[in-house]
């Protein structure tokens, strides 16, 4: 049995990188939607090893269809409660995040898509999957507001690597009417958390489904063109193609990652849906990447300095404990810290990295110039060194 990962934005599938399963993982790509008019294959994730930077860029869904200055994005330190009541605490959720949550449509003469995205300020910005809007050119994109408002919009600033995009609405909005919603802290989360989805899956809009946390940090490979990487928020919520690029909230209805991926059982040219395996992009680096995007239509992602063979597998630059390192790029922030080729990276940050996809993901959790602790194993002996990302 093999399994895929798909985005959930508009359908199209895609993988875990970094996960050792019993069975084959392969890595994650966004959920392609299912066309309304003519049938549209669903993309498998496929499985392979390339050489990759650390510190480059990596994605993940949607729902196929035929045919200057800025407010900060507000972030809140408070705890949510971690299971849900029978006192309509899961409604309460979604009655707190619904209404800046919108349906994100790219239509063209011959196609289109439809994904979700969030409202998350009130100069009009919409924070979505990068793979909702990747076919835009040349297509008209819409966006259909809570209150059933349809508005043209425009792409203020994606980044492929972490699988966002961040859309401006036209103008004729009112900064009144709109509600941005607030981000949580990934500190915050814990594994059982309760957990709320909303967004528009298979087309259908202001769908709410609810479900636990699952683990806070798997390391994700998805996107367009599986180059997004990603210390992913795992849920068993249902999350579908078209809910790529929607909300994953705690019970206080603030943003705990951006729905993108889904798991997938078999290989097969049609659509897969839910099967308890969810994928969304924790909030703090969705908070930061947006902030970047708004700021100056483009986003950095941290860099090591260091080469290794990426992939789900465990290979022969992979030990069971850490990473190997191939090649330490001289002046570099690995080579500065005095890591060396050959090192063994079990953990950097918080996070452990058994996986080439594990090391690539911690280091962008990170903003650039972030100092974190890295544990290298050299020579049989354990070390840690303070590095500073590039």
């Amino acid at each position: 049995m093999t399994t895929t990962f798909t985005d959930q934005g508009h359908l199209s599938p895609s993988s875990v990188a970094g996960y050792a399963p019993p069975q084959t993982w392969g890595p994650a790509r966004p959920i392609q939607p299912p066309p309304r008019r003519r049938a549209r294959a669903g993309l498998i994730v496929a499985t392979g090893a390339l050489s990759a930077l650390i510190g480059a860029g990596a994605g993940v869904g949607g729902y196929a269809l035929v045919a200057g200055s800025h407010p900060a994005l507000a972030v809140s330190s408070a705890t949510a409660p971690v299971s849900a009541t029978l006192d309509g605490t899961v409604a309460a959720a979604a009655a707190a995040i619904s209404p800046s949550v919108v349906t994100i449509t790219v239509q063209s003469a011959r196609a289109g898509e439809i994904g979700t995205g969030v409202i998350i300020d009130t100069a009009g910005h919409v924070l979505t999957n990068n793979h909702v809007v990747a076919d835009a050119q040349g297509a008209t994109l819409t966006v259909t507001l809570a209150d059933g408002r349809t508005v043209d919009a425009t792409i203020t600033g994606t980044a492929p690597a972490t699988d966002l995009a961040v859309l401006k609405l036209g103008s004729g909005v009112e900064a009144a009417s709109l509600k941005p919603a607030t981000f949580a802290t990934s500190s915050s989360l814990s594994v059982g958390q309760t957990v709320v989805a909303v967004g528009a899956p298979l087309g259908l809009s202001e769908t709410v489904t609810s479900g636990i946390v699952s683990a806070t940090a798997r390391p994700v490979r998805s996107g367009n063109d599986d180059t997004a990487v990603y210390q992913a928020v795992q849920t068993d919520a249902a999350i579908n193609p078209g809910n790529s690029g929607g909300p994953l909230v705690n019970l206080n209805g603030e943003i705990v990652g951006v729905n993108s991926s889904i798991a997938s059982v078999g290989q097969s040219s049609s659509q897969s849906g839910n099967i308890g395996i969810g994928f969304a992009i924790p909030a703090d680096v969705a908070a930061r990447v947006a902030t970047n995007l708004i700021a100056s239509g483009k986003s950095t992602d941290a860099t090591l300095g260091v080469r290794v063979q990426s992939g789900d597998s465990l290979l022969a630059e992979t030990t069971s404990t850490g990473v190997t390192l191939g090649v330490v790029e001289p002046g570099r922030a690995a080579a500065t810290a005095g890591l060396q080729a050959g090192d063994v990276v079990t953990k950097l940050g918080q996070f452990r990295t058994t996986t080439p996809d594990g090391l690539i993901a911690a280091v962008r959790f990170y903003a650039p110039g972030t100092s974190v602790p890295v544990t290298f194993e050299r020579a049989g002996t354990s070390r840690t060194v303070d590095v500073t990302l590039g």
